[in-house]
């Protein structure tokens, strides 16, 4: 890490969350810390290549009228959107997700964008690492700075829940009390529940991952199970607007509910229809078969069917009436899409695979629901997908404050 002492112009915030700036000679600056309009003195490289650099602000001037000062010292290592105003963070994740699909070629009006305004206390799964202060003697749980492996020791962290923070600081007070050392450890894992109970633990060095007590939470109403160290939404209140804005354009009797966890979205907006859901994550698919209510488990050609619990890695097929489930590859059942079917896309950050895209093209399901973590993934998915659709609605969702972190939803129907 070095520092550079000449002056740069911020001139936007580009989609990743860091602000842009351009040196004399051409090379692009991406920097954390800073925003459009400021004047930034001095700054720290975390990773400098021949045609741009990454790195951190920390000496600005000319403050922007949107900047505030951030709640936690180790904002940069969680949620560096700290420094912003909220309704500025709303606006620019409104106008990033614009530019994203306009870099595709495609023209969108501003998205709505849902909050339910509690910027802080929102998270329900925080992951620590351990740092041992040689000066006090004691264990404090940490984050990474960023850019680097170097650990903060922190004693303030505002944007998970409460109940995980002081959970947190229980087990660190037990370590300290019976002379740990933090080396032992390779982090600390804690998740939370709607009603504050917390589930999770440390990970040791070099051992297995310890199995926590599961969780349980509503959404929509429906009761779902899942683990501490497995695939669940972060922010449940946000994360049920979005359903219920999806369940607002599932107008077929069939629905097919691709890349689909542990089942939240497909279990919660179509468990009255005729609903496939697909998952490749044999331990997804494992909390996925227990949130069905399993009555029968389909075993491998040639066993006998068995009313008995899912056996993570046996089972590949789950039914409960209308509702089937399969753990597979989203692109290797491409069979499951059919015409008169509403197909829901939650693809991870990497988006849909082509012959996913190609098989919907061919088939023409009436409806594509796409929710996306990435909408830079998703543009390039509905660019192809034009073809053959038309786009109805576009909402973005933020699920994560204070973070660049954007939620998008995009409607698409036949033309």
């Amino acid at each position: 890490m070095w520092y550079n002492g000449s002056m740069l112009k911020i001139e936007k915030i580009i989609p990743g969350g860091q602000a842009l700036a351009t040196e004399k000679s051409g090379k692009k600056i991406f920097l954390w810390n800073a925003l459009p309009g400021e004047t930034v003195e001095e700054y720290s490289i975390t990773k400098n290549k021949p045609h741009y650099a990454e790195g951190i602000a920390t000496k600005i001037s000319n403050h922007s009228k949107y900047r505030i000062e951030p709640e936690d010292n180790c904002f940069l290592s969680t949620s560096p959107w700290q420094i912003m105003d909220y309704e500025y963070e709303l606006k620019t994740k409104q106008e990033l997700v614009v530019e994203l699909f306009r870099e595709h070629q495609i023209a969108i009006d501003t998205p709505e964008i849902f909050t339910d305004n509690k910027i802080y206390g929102y998270r329900n799964k925080m992951e620590y690492a351990l740092y041992y202060d040689l000066e006090k003697e004691k264990i404090f749980p940490a984050f990474h700075a960023r850019g680097s492996h170097r650990k903060i020791p922190i004693t303030k962290s505002s944007i998970e829940r409460p109940e995980i923070f002081k959970h947190a600081n229980e087990i660190i007070e037990d370590l300290n009390a019976r002379g740990e050392e933090a080396r032992k450890y390779q982090s600390m894992l804690l998740r939370c529940d709607q009603n504050g109970n917390v589930s999770g633990g440390l990970y040791e060095n070099k051992k297995p991952h310890p199995v926590f007590d599961n969780l349980s939470d509503q959404i929509l109403g429906y009761d779902y199970s899942y683990s501490p160290n497995g695939f669940f939404q972060i922010n449940l209140p946000v994360y049920e607007m979005a359903l219920k804005e999806i369940e607002n354009h599932i107008k077929t009797d069939k629905v097919l509910d691709l890349y689909a966890g542990v089942g939240t979205i497909g279990l919660s907006v179509a468990r009255d229809k005729e609903l496939t859901l697909v998952e490749v994550d044999k331990y997804a698919f494992g909390e996925l078969s227990k949130n069905i209510a399993v009555e029968d488990i389909l075993r491998p050609t040639g066993s006998k069917l068995a009313r008995s619990p899912v056996t993570t890695g046996a089972t590949k097929r789950v039914r409960n009436g209308s509702i089937l489930a399969e753990l597979a590859k989203s692109e290797e059942v491409l069979d499951y899409i059919e015409p008169e079917q509403t197909v829901i896309l939650d693809p991870p950050r990497a988006g849909c695979d082509e012959k996913l895209i190609k098989r919907i093209l061919e088939v023409k399901p009436k409806t594509v629901i796409y929710l996306s973590c990435n909408p830079a993934t998703q543009a390039r998915d509905v660019k192809m997908l034009l073809e053959e659709y038309k786009i109805d609605d576009v909402k973005t969702f933020n699920f994560f404050p204070r973070t660049p972190h954007i939620e998008n939803l995009v409607i698409l129907s036949l033309k």
